[in-house]
């Protein structure tokens, strides 16, 4: 899907926003998609390297029918080189192997039945990025519509607009990582770049799908009060029903020099994040800690959480119990 010929065996990748341009029997960033005599293949259509039954919460949703489970599925590879992936074994596995790629085959149809039998009210395409797994991800999607399930995408935003107009009949929610707010930043870190991740939360959002955003606190990085207002302002700039999870920075993968982020850092982004008007912030990989959701209204606690666990919810048809004032979320089935 998402491509066209542009002569001397050479064709151009529309699905992501690198828009690659690939010579026959090449690979494009992503290394999944390669060009065989003029046409492009997705090498990792059915190949699963990853799935597993798990908490909406822990993707992180929290205004998606929170207390249900997601069945969650991915293949190899990823549009971004992200030097402190914590996923990178998966993630960055083709590219570090030549194309190379892994997972056992199993079909759009298998996943949803096994969704279907697990429980689960919705699929979740994550742990790498569901980009690049595009056609793989629409066909799962198609069919899960059809069978009552939800459809989320756990992305880095870097999709086309003509892969987001492609995914929206049969997308419902989506958490899209915003990794900082500096372009130069951005490209050094992620090997993206930042306007079509805004883009992407913008378009979806405007689309009524449920929007929510992650940004990884990184110390020296994209921890800057500056910085962390001018993406609250970004947010909330688009819409301030926006959750956003501030998570909590771990050595991992080309970053393991640098030390986790200070407690006292994601507390900063959060006041900060309030300040400008975001109504819903959560603070992550911090058990214990942030994970409440309260009433933008009165400031009542409406759903407890623990350990990415929904323990308690008051709600009542979306609306706090105390005051009756609207709490914005995926509350109910589509």
């Amino acid at each position: 899907m998402l491509y066209e010929r542009i002569g001397d065996g050479r064709v151009r990748c529309n699905l992501c926003m690198h828009r690659c341009l690939i010579a026959n029997g090449e690979y494009g960033l992503c290394y999944v998609r390669v060009n065989r005599d003029g046409r492009l293949y997705s090498s990792v259509y059915g190949r699963v390297v990853s799935r597993s039954v798990e908490p909406i919460e822990k993707k992180p949703l929290f205004h998606f029918l929170p207390g249900t489970c997601a069945y969650s599925v991915a293949t190899v590879g990823c549009n971004f080189t992200c030097l402190y992936c914590q996923n990178h074994m998966i993630a960055q596995y083709p590219r570090e192997h030549g194309g190379r790629i892994l997972g056992e085959e199993v079909s759009p149809r298998e996943i949803v039945a096994s969704a279907m039998d697990s429980g689960c009210k919705t699929i979740a395409y994550t742990y790498t990025e569901p980009t690049i797994f595009f056609e793989y991800a629409y066909e799962t999607a198609r069919l899960a519509r059809a069978e009552g399930l939800n459809n989320v995408f756990v992305t880095n935003g870097y999709m086309t607009p003509e892969a987001i107009e492609e995914i929206l009949p049969y997308l419902d929610g989506a958490n899209i990582d915003l990794k900082g707010i500096s372009t130069e930043g951005y490209r050094e870190v992620t090997g993206g770049n930042l306007r079509p991740v805004l883009h992407t939360i913008e378009r979806l959002s405007r689309a009524k799908i449920w929007v929510e955003v992650t940004t990884l606190i990184i110390p020296g990085m994209n921890d800057d009060p500056q910085a962390l207002r001018w993406m609250a302002e970004a947010i909330c700039g688009i819409s301030p029903v926006i959750p956003w999870h501030i998570s909590r920075f771990y050595p991992a993968y080309r970053m393991r020099h640098y030390p986790p982020t200070p407690i006292a850092a994601l507390q900063e982004a959060e006041r900060i994040g309030r300040e400008v008007g975001l109504r819903y912030i959560y603070i992550g990989n911090v058990p214990g800690q942030g994970e409440e959701t309260y009433c933008p209204a009165c400031g009542d606690p409406v759903i407890r959480r623990r350990g990415f666990m929904a323990k308690e919810n008051s709600l009542q048809d979306g609306c706090c119990p105390a005051c009756g004032s609207e709490v914005e979320g995926f509350w109910f089935a589509a």
